[in-house]
């Protein structure tokens, strides 16, 4: 059964910095990108970051040289490091792993990031 699990999330001080952690199991075939997506109250979901198996990354305008992401293929396990966290990062982050040539999509249970003011 495949399973994406986060940790990391919580709450923190506008300006300080969170690390969210997301380890795959489960998975047989190769994981094409992995990305971290969010989510706010009453907003649509969007995606923050990926990162392909090869290590080529994308941001979204928002959080370009705030964030970043890394991945460990071995591991199956992607990393997103939060610096200089806003109150408007405030979200639920959610871990999801494009897997196999079918590019089927899995998701994790998310975790809470508040930012406070």
């Amino acid at each position: 059964q495949v399973q994406l699990v986060e940790s990391g999330g919580g709450l923190v001080q506008a300006g300080g910095s969170l690390r969210l952690s997301c380890a795959a199991s489960g998975i047989r075939l190769r994981i094409n990108a992995m990305r971290w997506y969010r989510q706010a109250p009453g907003k649509q979901r969007e995606l923050v970051a990926d990162i392909t198996s090869g290590g080529i990354t994308n941001y979204a305008d928002s959080v370009k040289g705030r964030f970043t992401i890394s991945r460990d293929n071995a591991k199956n396990t992607v990393d997103l490091q939060m610096n200089s966290l806003k109150p408007e990062d405030t979200a639920v982050y959610y871990c999801n792993a494009n897997v196999g040539l079918t590019s089927r999509n899995y998701w994790g249970q998310g975790t809470q990031v508040t930012v406070s003011s």
